[in-house]
């Protein structure tokens, strides 16, 4: 967003640092379910004689999202599909146009994505007392709010892309990094009262920007809100506590290998990954910002003549570590993004390079962290626990039909242990 954002990664990249050394959006034609051959999701959206509006009309109910696969248990032998997930802190719509870009690229592309949307961006300036941050005085936020147009255009863009089958999660609010009153420093109840209040913008944006006759979105957000990334990657562990306490799914707050998620707190903990770094003997966090820093630290925007590269290296990390994945292990690619022109917009394009190169290849499913939390919860545990037994890049010695088979091949005539065989 043009509203600066001291966004995600102080905390990451020491963590990153101190471990570098060792589908499916559908248009009106629902290409998801052409693509994968999923089932429809057994709700349709309503007609429009069945909209219920909630609250002041800022936000209805207007039945199942459209353009959901429905998650199906993989049979007996059947390799998994690669999944890649592309997320972005902070989601708004501003002069820059990269929501509704990168809306288009998707839908190009067979593919879903999740925006973590910043409740003050549906806030106007000059309601900027209504919000009363943790610890911090009313009307605080290191990030901008918004205007009457930003709230408007930022509406628009969150409604055509939950009814392209895209998520809608949250970023929180004023984005406090690195202080003694930070989101590191929050409790279980301060999480709690963000989270309430990033509901409450979204919530009450007509009223609070005087668009009363402004389409409504056309979701129930305290039901669609299940998952969240933390400012800067901080104060995850209550911030989990809150989050499970409230319902949540699922949690992108963290900075692991490519292997495949298991729950943490109740949660399944889908953080971001460690992707080679192209020229660098270390990997990298799979995020923009985070390949800013270590290319031109927290100027955004350094050496024209270098930006090229910068960008090609962040693409080629990512598709290096799609590679290993798509071709090893076939754990979900966790991608983290923002919507920032930062080096001239080279990672804005690097991303959108790799969307179009992944999205659209044999068994890949580009998808929003809530499907992919969908389609783990319908999985065999038993399943699920062989393929974390998969390191980095690693696939299966056997094959994938006898690795994931069910049941064990019998064992050969006259081994030890082997049942009696009949004459």
């Amino acid at each position: 967003m043009a509203v600066t954002q001291r966004i995600a990664a102080g905390t990451a990249l020491a963590v990153v640092c101190a471990t570098a050394s060792a589908g499916c959006a559908g248009g009106t034609t629902g290409p998801q379910e052409r693509a994968h051959g999923a089932k429809k999701a057994a709700g349709a959206p309503a007609p429009k004689a069945a909209v219920r509006l909630i609250g002041d009309g800022s936000t209805s109910y207007t039945g199942a999202q459209p353009h959901l696969p429905r998650p199906e248990r993989l049979k007996p032998g059947q390799r998994p599909p690669q999944f890649v997930v592309f997320s972005w802190d902070g989601a708004g719509e501003d002069s820059q146009k990269l929501f509704s870009h990168f809306r288009k690229l998707s839908k190009a592309n067979r593919a879903t994505m999740t925006y973590f949307l910043s409740g003050v961006y549906m806030l106007p300036e000059g309601k900027r007392d209504l919000y009363r941050p943790p610890r911090h005085s009313p009307g605080s936020s290191e990030i901008g709010f918004n205007d009457e147009q930003g709230v408007k255009d930022t509406v628009e863009q969150l409604r055509g892309a939950w009814l392209e089958g895209n998520e809608i999660g949250t970023h929180f609010n004023g984005h406090f990094c690195g202080t003694e009153a930070g989101v590191g420093q929050w409790s279980v109840a301060d999480w709690k009262s963000e989270i309430a209040q990033a509901k409450s913008f979204v919530k009450s944006w007509r009223t609070n920007t005087g668009l009363k006759e402004a389409a409504s979105l056309p979701f129930d957000y305290d039901k669609e809100l299940v998952g969240a990334r933390t400012p800067c990657l901080e104060g995850r562990e209550n911030f989990m506590k809150a989050a499970r306490e409230l319902g949540f799914r699922y949690d992108t707050s963290g900075v692991d290998e490519q292997v495949w998620p298991k729950r943490k707190e109740g949660l399944w903990d889908l953080s971001m990954q460690l992707v080679p770094f192209p020229g660098h003997s270390h990997e990298q966090l799979a995020m923009d910002y985070n390949f800013m820093v270590e290319q031109s630290g927290t100027k955004a925007q350094g050496d024209p003549a270098e930006q090229r590269l910068w960008g090609d290296q962040m693409r080629d990390g990512l598709l290096k570590g799609f590679d290993r994945a798509y071709d090893g292990n076939r754990a979900p690619l966790i991608i983290g993004n923002h919507f920032e022109s930062w080096n001239g917009g080279t990672y804005m394009r690097a991303v959108g390079e790799v969307v179009e190169r992944v999205c659209t290849k044999a068994e890949v499913r580009c998808v929003s962290f809530r499907q992919l939390a969908d389609w783990l919860d319908a999985q065999d545990p038993a399943i699920l626990d062989k393929l974390r037994g998969l390191e980095v890049g690693q696939a299966p010695k056997q094959g994938w039909a006898s690795f994931l088979a069910r049941r064990p091949a019998p064992a050969p005539k006259g081994v030890p242990g082997a049942p009696a065989v009949k004459p």
